[in-house]
């Protein structure tokens, strides 16, 4: 722990030695890797940014900046978190440390539906992106439970043997992805001239209810950005490394979304293509800017990125069942770490089964890769704005028990805490519609069986005490 406040860090947050995990094996770049893996900045303007148009067309790039706002006050009170506590844990960590232990099961319930619901909405991505490129090569489209085999087998492989290298590989697989991205948006404004479109900067044919629902599914695009305190043992230095990792990809993501909402939006307009209705927009978009062949190479980034996004799930979650395992509200043995490959083996093997099995299933039945990436994408949303709020309500809790509260620090959860209120509020009025309307009670079931097998657990340990 950071010298100058390891007298003040409350000592339930820290690591049990038991769990195996390698310390300190991670560098300051793998990470951030881990954050900038599970946000996927490839695959929002390539699948989210075209769902977010279809809510707030051109208003997409205004319901990225309140996401951005959101997220950012998010990112403080995580990083003031990360700054006193490291641990495995994540967000379920913190709520361990300040909430009575039922509060702090909803919370584990909580991370660990968001991560996994994650991992199963990129699968729906690698899906889609597979098909574009069967479609064109072999002109018949992918079979797609096998690429969901494919997809979260890879993942639960690569996540089973070495953290490290899962991090070295998630971190290439994106770099390449954004780059490509960045030169296409760069050509398109040189192409085509730098000019504001009128119907974004007036916000023509823009209603008030499709902004606030296109920033609900704009926050999906930034899930997962809080991920690199799940490597709170594994990380160097991870008082100094991990508050950095949350603010950069935090900021890194947001000023890229609203960029690519904006020049998606504007290059489509110049297409007299719909964004809502594209596929596969980047590869249009790289037609438009002269580069036809980067179009190419763009789907083939989101294709490996999706399966990076699932990889970076699949860790950070089978991280929280860890600790989860450790404080015994799941059974112990997936607290413990496997004796050669340091890595939560047993979770992450439960985890990857859970995230196949639903993909799998609507797959087979026939749904479209792209609806599986919207439902489950907007089903994870809840279990991020659980963690979150619980968050912001126990930051200040926290503080004011080792000694470290101060009025800023309030004030900023209440408005951290009032953000994700407003977020939640959005997904429920005004009503969506099916499936959308039915995943607020699929949710509060979850979490209701969560809680009943911990009032179970508890009891018995009572009776076994």
């Amino acid at each position: 722990m950071e010298q100058g406040i390891s007298a003040t860090v409350d000592p339930i947050a820290a690591e049990p030695a038991a769990s195996g995990l390698r310390s300190g094996v991670l560098s300051p770049l793998e990470t951030l890797a881990q954050s900038i893996s599970t946000i996927a900045p490839t695959a929002s303007p390539t699948m989210t940014v075209p769902l977010v148009f279809v809510l707030a067309g051109n208003g997409t790039w205004l319901a990225y900046l309140f996401a951005t706002s959101a997220i950012l006050l998010m990112a403080f009170v995580v990083s003031k978190f990360a700054r006193y506590s490291s641990c495995s844990g994540s967000l379920y960590t913190y709520a361990t440390s300040c909430f009575p232990p039922i509060v702090s099961d909803i919370a584990g319930w909580a991370m660990l539906l968001a991560y996994a619901a994650t991992g199963m909405s990129v699968v729906g991505g690698f899906i889609n992106y597979a098909n574009v490129f069967a479609l064109e090569f072999l002109h018949r489209p992918a079979p797609p439970v096998l690429m969901a085999i494919l997809c979260v087998g890879g993942a639960t492989f690569t996540a089973y043997r070495d953290v490290q290298v899962s991090a070295r590989l998630m971190l290439w697989i994106e770099a390449a992805a954004v780059i490509m991205i960045g030169i296409v948006l760069a050509l398109l404004l040189w192409r085509n001239g730098l000019h504001v479109d009128p119907g974004q900067l007036h916000l023509t044919g823009v209603t008030a209810s499709g902004v606030r629902l296109g920033v609900v599914l704009a926050l999906f695009s930034f899930v997962g950005f809080e991920s690199a305190t799940s490597l709170g043992t594994e990380a160097v230095n991870p008082l100094r490394t991990i508050p950095r990792a949350v603010i950069q990809s935090a900021v890194f993501a947001g000023l890229f979304f609203i960029l690519c909402a904006y020049l998606e939006t504007l290059g489509m307009h110049a297409l007299h293509q719909n964004l809502g209705e594209a596929t596969a927009p980047m590869r249009s978009l790289a037609q438009l800017a002269g580069v036809s062949a980067l179009g190419v190479f763009i789907d083939l980034g989101a294709l490996v990125s999706m399966f990076a996004c699932t990889l970076a799930c699949l860790t950070a979650a089978a991280r929280v069942m860890l600790r989860m395992g450790q404080n015994g509200i799941v059974h112990r043995s997936f607290g413990v770490a496997h004796s050669k490959n340091a890595t939560p083996h047993l979770a992450v093997l439960s985890i990857g089964v859970a995230m196949l099995l639903p993909v799998a299933y609507l797959a087979g039945r026939g749904f479209d890769s792209r609806d599986i990436y919207g439902w489950m994408g907007s089903l994870s949303v809840y279990g991020f704005i659980t963690a979150y709020s619980l968050a912001a309500v126990a930051l200040p809790i926290y503080l004011k028990r080792i000694g470290q509260l101060s009025a800023g620090t309030l004030l900023l959860s209440i408005a951290a805490t009032l953000a994700m209120v407003l977020a939640l509020a959005g997904t429920l009025y005004p009503v969506p519609d099916r499936p959308y309307n039915w995943l607020p009670y699929l949710y509060l079931v979850y979490l209701a069986c969560g809680t009943v097998w911990y009032l179970m657990s508890a009891r018995r340990r009572t009776v076994t005490a």
